[in-house]
């Protein structure tokens, strides 16, 4: 599916017109492309400082988080480059802790688009140019690089070699792209290893370690494996992580969920087994309560969308989409005694809506489905089926402010409700509730 986005400012939107319009590339995965460009830029993937790279299909953008928020809490500088975009172009490049501002952006933009027109990137591959560009322009201690799709033969896998890799959770996501096996998925992900450097995992089924271990080998990679290498658990209300080093003790993550803490526990094990950059275990603690990723469990605060509801009503928003995703956030709804759940849910065309509800079954007690707004997506009718199919009262709404309202018309003031499916879907919502990353 095509990606996109949009700017206030005159000067970076007729960048992105452009980007969009040379993006014909865009369903076909391949180095060939980015490399071709980046050469032509003076290879940037090559004077980059320590990178941390992070595979992964749920998690690996609060890995990321986490990481920036722990070597920021050392005391230095991080460039960061993740996707999608929520509400802004800018969220995608942050530059020694600033998110990119459009004085620059515009003209870098511009720059990688005059000397590409020949290659035809897709749109990922034109802005990873862009962020690899911008990030040798400015000093730093690290770059925090998140992987677009895959792993194997996304854009960023151009880098020639890391401090540390990551993969976080596992499972089935962008199927047309890497096929609905997750032992082949397992693969594609840790097509990021990189010869000598540490590629640091979670705990996965016994057909996906291997697989890993698998590729992992063939590129000269030491796997260091969750209850292998490194082990982490929530006691007590706190995070306990332990490896060969030692062990570190501290709170629970603020982003809300147990998935969190483990998520934090890969950035940790990242962290502790490489040696490029110092990070003081008082770095590590202080990160759990520093981090910050919108849209996963997010409870929004009062504005024009939050508003819709009554008072004491709770409004929560993430832009989990497969199944993967729709298990941890249903547990996570479980675990705080959530028992009258009301969903307000869009998804994209290309993304499986039963898997992502089958989860809530007991806690969902109603489902109202919207459209993505500029986006191929499920019509809400057929969603409304799907939900039904599974026992769970569900009606198309259209939009947003219609099924806030009607749940608010329909519920008493203490109704917990949730906004899920689409990350395209969740900055939208971010935009008109005047929630901005920054």
């Amino acid at each position: 599916m095509a990606d996109s986005a949009r700017s206030a400012d005159p000067a970076v939107q007729r960048q992105l017109d452009r980007l969009t319009m040379l993006s014909p590339g865009r369903d076909v995965l391949g180095l060939e492309r980015i490399a071709a460009l980046l050469d032509r830029l003076g290879n940037p993937q090559h004077r980059l400082p320590p990178v941390f790279h992070v595979a992964g299909t749920n998690g690996k953008g609060s890995t990321c988080a986490f990481l920036r928020a722990a070597i920021e809490a050392a005391g230095l500088r991080a460039h960061v480059y993740s996707s999608p975009h929520l509400v802004r172009f800018n969220e995608r490049i942050r530059i020694a802790g600033h998110l990119i501002d459009d004085a620059e952006l515009a003209p870098l933009l511009a720059e990688v688009l005059d000397g590409s027109e020949d290659i035809h990137p897709s749109f990922f591959e034109a802005t990873t140019a862009a962020a690899l560009l911008a990030f040798t322009r400015h000093p730093a201690d690290a770059c925090v690089i998140e992987v677009g799709l895959g792993g194997r033969l996304d854009a960023t896998n151009i880098l020639p070699t890391a401090a540390a890799c990551g993969i976080a959770q596992l499972g089935i996501d962008h199927e047309a792209f890497l096929g609905n096996s997750d032992v082949g998925i397992a693969g594609e992900k840790a097509g990021i290893a990189k010869r000598g450097v540490p590629l640091v995992t979670m705990d996965y089924r016994p057909a996906l370690a291997d697989r890993i271990a698998a590729v992992a080998a063939d590129a000269g990679a030491p796997v260091l494996a969750r209850r292998e290498a490194w082990d982490a658990a929530i006691y007590q209300g706190r995070l306990h992580y332990r490896d060969t080093r030692g062990k570190v003790e501290t709170s629970l993550p603020r982003l809300p969920g147990d998935h969190q803490a483990m998520n934090a526990a890969l950035a940790f094990a990242m962290l502790r087994h490489q040696d490029a950059i110092a990070i003081p275990d008082a770095a590590l603690k202080a990160a759990t309560g520093w981090a910050e990723w919108p849209a996963r469990i997010q409870r929004l605060e009062a504005g024009p969308v939050r508003d819709l509801l009554p008072a004491g009503a709770t409004l929560w928003l993430d832009g989990g989409h497969n199944p993967a995703a729709g298990e941890t956030i249903a547990a996570h709804f479980r675990g705080i005694g959530a028992t009258e759940l009301h969903i307000v849910l869009g998804v994209l065309a290309n993304k499986d809506p039963h898997g992502l509800l089958a989860p809530f079954g007991g806690i969902a007690a109603s489902i109202q489905t919207v459209e993505v707004p500029d986006h191929e997506h499920h019509a809400p009718a057929d969603l409304a089926r799907i939900g039904i199919a599974l026992g769970i009262p569900s009606e198309p709404a259209g939009d947003v402010a219609t099924a806030l309202r009607r749940i608010a018309a329909r519920s008493d003031s203490s109704v917990q409700v949730l906004i899920l499916g689409s990350l395209y879907l969740a900055g939208a919502v971010l935009a008109a509730n005047h929630q901005i990353p920054a």
